[in-house]
């Protein structure tokens, strides 16, 4: 099923103009759309629509130690918690580390690489609220962390 993520801003790279009332069309893992939100309803009419405040964006590169917590899987959850979609390598050489990473489709790099909401990329995506925490992540397409 598509589904428009929308929000107040939307950013395709974090640095980029924002595009206000915007949105992202995910259809299945990948990205099929970016731009105004009246756009995509246009041309999605049939979409479900996932509204999400503040702004949202690509998903982030968690650069650090993965934060500390009882298992890795709980480790994990607290990279998606703060907008995290990709950990660097150097910091999750635990194999029960990369196997919760891979569960849940945090991606594992050699190296910092550049985040962007493009057309025919992976459906990652963070959307934070005004005050910086991060309110959803998603990872190929899926909702994976939502803050109540």
């Amino acid at each position: 099923m598509l589904t428009l993520h929308a929000a107040p801003l939307v950013c395709r790279t974090w640095d980029a103009e924002p595009i206000a009332d915007g949105g992202v069309a995910v259809d299945g893992d990948r990205i099929a759309a970016v731009g105004p939100l009246a756009d995509l309803l246009e041309r999605f009419p049939g979409a479900r629509v996932r509204r999400w405040p503040g702004t949202l964006g690509p998903a982030l590169v968690h650069e650090g130690p993965l934060p500390d917590a009882p298992s890795p899987r709980e480790r994990v959850h607290e990279v998606l918690k703060r907008g995290g979609g990709a950990v660097l390598a150097a910091h999750a050489a635990d194999p029960e580390l990369r196997a919760a990473a891979g569960r849940v489709g945090v991606a594992v790099l050699g190296r910092v690489r550049p985040v962007a909401v493009a057309e025919t990329g992976r459906a990652d995506l963070a959307a934070f609220a005004e005050d910086g925490r991060c309110v959803a992540t998603v990872l190929g397409g899926r909702l994976v962390h939502r803050r109540a």
